[in-house]
């Protein structure tokens, strides 16, 4: 079952700020919890385990303790949860980042952008395809 929350794991505090503002200037009404990191974000889903999963989760490749690329790897390998979409949501346009996020079962790799309104765009359209458009197992 789908809930009406997003989850993000990003370690730039900016951009996690960013991100919220361009949720709520776009008035999209799901519950957005942030964490630092991966390991932050894997214990929040191990703990929730019985509970509704979340719509989708923005991940950040390039972090602390646990990175983006080991948390995937973690998440499609728990049939609990593989079934979360996830967008990779990174500054890094690397061909190689981009091939290794899809192999390791990313649903979209989406560029950060480098300004507010393009962010506010961004985030509309993911969470337009996301929340509006594509079907996702419940």
């Amino acid at each position: 079952m789908i809930d009406h929350s997003i989850l993000m794991a990003d370690d730039d505090a900016d951009d996690r700020f960013l991100v919220q503002a361009a949720f709520e200037d776009n008035n999209i009404p799901y519950n957005v919890l942030f964490f630092e990191d991966g390991e932050q974000l894997l214990t929040h889903l191990k703990n929730k385990m019985n509970e509704v999963a979340p719509s989708f989760i923005l991940l950040d490749l390039n972090m602390p303790k646990r990175d983006g690329r080991d948390v995937l790897k973690v998440l499609k390998a728990d049939s609990r949860l593989r079934s979360i979409p996830i967008i990779i949501f990174s500054t890094s346009k690397a061909p190689d980042d981009v091939d290794s996020s899809y192999r390791l079962g990313a649903n979209s790799y989406v560029v950060k952008p480098t300004s507010y309104e393009h962010l506010k765009d961004v985030i509309l359209k993911i969470s337009d395809f996301w929340l509006n458009t594509a079907l996702t197992p419940s």
